[in-house]
């Protein structure tokens, strides 16, 4: 078995991600984005090309070299640094399995700590702010109807930005009784999601609008035809937001991003007495813990719980006046 650098990297993204751990593309990409920069790294700071980097030039203290070059001359913050950590510890893990003579220096790399971050500050709308960014859309316009249609699946799936611009045709059951859409989530998870029927309709009227029939057609594209982007989604999240401050300088007074959407739709489930259970196979997360971090983020329900669980009795007066009194006396003479 080869052990030079390029053979495993190779391996490791054609075989091991795709087939063994059956890894998401944009995970994969995610990766293959930690190793350009790592390479770049060692270019650039230790002069090594890309074609004389071996397995032995993957120490620790090149890692941590490659971690403080990121946030020092890159200036990318806590959460990406971790995330390329988390990259690389996938990476030495393989390596392990493979290169048995590579477990000390592996080890080595694995033990390379997280840096603490603060959470992300969870932005959502009121469902009065939805309710007000939907109007704002123009229904009547081939890009009013596809932005209205963008947004409202967004918030009525609880769908991650990738998982809606990745919906085709053959995604979507809008003519049934109970109209759903099915999202593919992150580790390749497929969730079937219901919609209320007036989100089918503005869906179904876009399609009409934009004739777009075929089952492997996208859905969402933007104004070339092409598949919509992070970005464009972004945009369109920006541009309606901005106009409902204006119409709203009272409300919207967060910054928001498409996430927004999906921290919404959460938001307003539990506010409506949701279970947790249910909430967590709506958004497909792999643990109810990560769904509990609404209902930790939102005073309102926080409030609502720490009420319904409070003592709600007042306890009742023990002595009247002239036993009182007793007492008083009896303490007086005794102590």
């Amino acid at each position: 078995m080869s052990n030079s650098f390029s053979y495993h990297v190779t391996k490791y993204f054609a075989e091991y991600l795709p087939l063994h751990l059956g890894v998401a593309e944009n995970t994969r990409k995610s990766y293959r984005d930690t190793f350009v920069q790592m390479l770049e790294y060692f270019e650039q700071e230790r002069k090594i090309p890309p074609g004389k980097i071996a397995l032995g030039t993957l120490g620790a203290d090149a890692i941590e070299g490659f971690l403080l070059y990121l946030e020092t001359a890159n200036g990318v913050g806590v959460s990406t640094r971790n995330q390329r950590l988390a990259a690389i510890h996938s990476f030495v893990k393989y390596l392990m399995k493979k290169e048995p003579s590579c477990f000390e220096q592996c080890a080595d790399i694995l033990s390379l700590p997280f840096k603490k971050c603060p959470p992300p500050v969870m932005a959502w709308l009121s469902v009065r702010e939805m309710e007000i960014l939907f109007s704002i859309p123009d229904a009547n316009s081939k890009k009013g109807i596809r932005d209205l249609a963008v947004l409202t699946v967004l918030y009525e799936t609880g769908s991650r930005v990738q998982e809606l611009i990745d919906l085709t045709v053959a995604h979507l059951h809008l003519d049934s009784s109970c109209p759903s859409v099915d999202l593919r989530g992150k580790g390749n998870k497929l969730r079937h999601v219901p919609v209320r029927e007036d989100v089918a309709d503005i869906l179904s009227e876009y399609l009409r609008v934009f004739n777009i029939v075929e089952n492997e057609a996208m859905v969402f594209t933007n104004n070339l035809g092409q598949k919509l982007t992070r970005a464009g989604v972004q945009y369109i999240m920006d541009k309606y937001i901005n106009a409902a401050k204006l119409k709203h300088p009272d409300l919207f007074r967060q910054k928001y991003s498409n996430h927004s959407c999906r921290h919404s739709k959460s938001m307003h489930l539990l506010e409506a007495g949701v279970d947790l259970i249910y909430i967590r196979d709506f958004l497909g997360h792999s643990s109810v813990v990560t769904t509990e971090r609404y209902a930790k983020t939102n005073p309102d329900i926080k409030r609502k719980i720490i009420t319904e669980n409070s003592l709600t009795e007042i306890v009742a007066v023990k002595y009247d006046d002239e036993k009182r009194d007793d007492l008083l006396n009896w303490l007086k003479m005794n102590l």
